[in-house]
């Protein structure tokens, strides 16, 4: 007894000193609660994790060695349970290495990332455990069941089988070290990544050379150069100095420097991501051969809408034999204006030179400069909006709260509340860039919550992140409508985990069939481009005056403007990815795998891309985001979300009936039903792929 009590003792203490060792397993119904950011250091990394670990161990092992009969108790409820405070702790190690890494943080993370990775593997490969859930699965109990518990077996069960917890022993083994060696690998790919990209800077110290670039855009490099105390204007690889640059700048040569630098990025030195991207792609194949599949993507795709490697590759097709008279028909008439503009003997275009001519040829067509619409986004005022619509669309409402424990002090937290005042979730909003802050725009599920077993509700707790513009000194934030539609898809993405009531957490929110993801976000972007909801929070930052109905006509007349192109471009990804799941064996033949997949996006680029193109070294979708035989997705889910978006514009965009069909088919069931059938109870029917050609100007006539 003595010695139990000196441990208990020696935890409380731990725990006391361990701020990662305090986040509670649950929380009570309707508590706000703040995961404390701000204390966690360094040093508490190792042997919090240590110690939660430990603590999985030990629940792992009663579940596996549990004697007599297996109920659901006993056995189901204490494998969702298994390992808990370990992945709400983890989750706040891995969120501060994505957003404020420092070379402390980085190496106590990469000091647990292996043991962390080794749990998870050998779960799903421990044959005690299938066991275990075998047996439970032939008793009276779990025949009897139905519903979302049913559904968690059965898939508890197929989890197993494909995570091999059935092979032999010695593949068993190979499997668990693959786990373990693509973890290690994704992460460091997702570092170099990182790091090569804050490595970069442009710094241009003739103002003559920024003729065409915005305002907005000028202001903001001077200001990142005298951030750094240097002279002149700064230009990162972070998108809001980086797109400007390739749109507007007339200076073709610093375009291409631009452009160069972003398709070449951790591709040599210490940062080199080609060496990792052999290694992942062969030990993806190794897996999918132990597993019995023919190859990685018919392993990922088997319990997506999609099935098979073949039939998204098929999907990919498809589309492609459908855009391309139009994106052939775009290329020509972009080819021709520039001989317009410049003479017959103009150059060829080169990739850098794409998107400065069609910002052109896009501002001659429709009379339309998207910088024209920056006074009217300004980033307080969007994000306002947003949340209006979806309290119109679903009866919440959001508000800020006080919150100190943050990572960043430009880091704001709100609270999302049901009708009847029931706390649903809260979320941190990180939507600014920083330096030691990874690029792009993600949502992160944080700690998942849902109803509970005795009543009352457990709020969930989540991440909205982006890298939109920065304020400029006497005036807010303002955005460009790209910007605009990004804040509105990752709240999507959030409002698909805060609003779902799974009573099973891993089958909750966004753990959803990967080719179905994507549509609660994608929807949200459709209603970026209606009158009545900009009008909710476009205003001019001066004047308060709404977007002028001239240039708010004439963006969307430009929505379709080169939909070809865009169209091509996410098929390319799309089509690289799955390749490389598929056909690709790394033999001579086919070259190194950034070769090939140079190959395979040329096909799809309007421009000859340069011998050192090699896009797939910062493509941290499918090396380290969890997208591997799954980028296909995005363009997956606009097929159900064009077509699902028919039905607000027929019913109403705030029409309240069609947000809640919408919120209770498929915001609020997360994995609990099959993702086709929650479309078809939202929609009445299966998707119809026409919806999504029309929206982008590439439908017959």
């Amino acid at each position: 007894m003595r010695s139990l009590w000196l441990s208990v003792t020696a935890c409380a203490l731990m725990a006391a000193e361990n701020p990662l060792l305090e986040i509670p397993e649950r929380r009570p119904a309707g508590s706000t609660y703040r995961l404390p950011f701000d204390q966690v250091k360094p040093e508490h990394i190792v042997p919090a994790m240590e110690t939660l670990l430990a603590e999985a161990e030990q629940q792992r092992q009663a579940l596996a060695t549990a004697t007599g009969p297996r109920t659901w108790d006993n056995t189901m409820q204490r494998l969702e349970n298994m390992g808990e405070r370990l992945s709400h702790a983890f989750s706040v190690v891995s969120l501060l290495e994505g957003v404020a890494t420092t070379p402390e943080h980085r190496k106590a993370f990469n000091a647990v990332l292996p043991k962390i990775s080794a749990f998870g593997s050998s779960v799903q490969l421990d044959l005690r455990l299938a066991k275990a859930v075998k047996e439970y699965s032939e008793t009276a109990e779990a025949k009897a069941l139905t519903g979302v518990r049913a559904r968690y077996l059965s898939k508890t069960l197929n989890d197993f089988r494909r995570g091999g917890a059935y092979l032999d022993d010695a593949k068993r083994k190979r499997l668990q070290e693959i786990n373990e060696q693509q973890s290690a690998v994704a992460n460091k790919f997702s570092q170099n990544a990182l790091d090569a990209r804050i490595g970069f800077e442009l710094l241009v110290k003739d103002e003559k050379q920024l003729a065409g670039l915005p305002e907005s855009a000028r202001k903001a490099a001077q200001a990142s150069a005298k951030a750094k105390s240097k002279e002149g204007w700064r230009f990162t690889l972070a998108a809001p100095s980086y797109q400007p640059v390739l749109q507007f700048l007339d200076d073709g040569s610093i375009r291409k420097q631009m452009w160069l630098a972003s398709n070449t990025l951790a591709s040599s030195g210490k940062f080199d991501n080609s060496p990792l991207i052999r290694q992942m792609l062969a030990l993806r194949a190794e897996e999918a051969q132990l597993l019995g599949y023919a190859n990685f993507a018919d392993r990922q795709t088997e319990e997506r809408m999609a099935k098979s490697g073949a039939g998204v590759r098929k999907f990919l097709e498809d589309l492609e034999a459908k855009s391309k008279p139009a994106y052939e028909k775009e290329n020509a008439e972009l080819a021709a204006f520039r001989k317009s503009m410049e003479g017959p003997n103009a150059p060829a275009l080169e990739p850098w030179d794409i998107p400065y001519y069609s910002e052109k040829l896009r501002k001659k067509l429709y009379d339309f400069d998207e910088e024209a619409l920056r006074p009217y986004f300004p980033a307080d005022k969007v994000v306002d909006g947003m949340f209006q619509l979806v309290n119109k669309l679903y009866g919440i409402s959001i508000k800020p709260v006080e919150n100190k424990a943050v990572w960043a002090p430009e880091v704001k937290f709100y609270e999302i509340r049901d009708q009847d005042g029931t706390l649903l979730a809260s979320f941190y909003a990180d939507f600014y860039p920083r330096d030691n802050k990874r690029a792009g725009a993600w949502m992160s599920p944080l700690v998942m919550g849902g109803p509970l077993a005795k009543g009352g509700f457990e709020p969930h707790i989540g991440l909205i992140a982006a890298n939109i513009t920065t304020a400029e000194p006497g005036k807010p934030a303002l955005l460009n409508h790209y910007e605009v539609e990004t804040l509105f898809h990752e709240f999507g993405h959030l409002l698909h985990m805060s609003l779902s009531r799974s009573p099973i957490k891993s089958l909750g929110g966004t753990s959803v069939a990967w080719d179905f993801v994507e549509l609660p976000s994608q929807i949200m972007e459709n209603f970026t481009w209606e009158r009545p909801v900009v009008d909710l929070f476009a205003k001019h930052y001066e004047s308060g005056q709404p977007v002028p109905a001239p240039l708010f006509d004439a963006m969307k007349k430009a929505r379709t403007f080169r939909g070809g192109y865009t169209m091509m471009r996410q098929l390319s990804l799309g089509m690289t990815d799955i390749l490389f799941h598929t056909e690709y064996r790394g033999d001579d033949s086919q070259g190194d795998p950034v070769a090939y997949a140079r190959k395979v996006m040329q096909r799809y680029s309007p421009a000859p891309l340069p011998e050192g193109f090699s896009m797939v070294t910062s493509f941290s979708h499918i090396f380290a985001g969890g997208y591997a035989a799954g980028y296909y997705s995005y363009k997956w889910a606009e097929v159900l979300d064009a077509d699902a978006f028919t039905r607000f514009k027929k019913e109403g965009l705030f029409n309240a009936k069609a947000g809640d069909a919408f919120r209770r088919s498929v915001l609020e069931k997360g994995n609990t039903e099959e993702a086709g059938k929650l479309f078809r109870d939202f929609m009445g029917r299966n998707p119809d792929p026409k919806a999504l050609l029309e929206r982008s100007g590439l439908a017959t006539k």
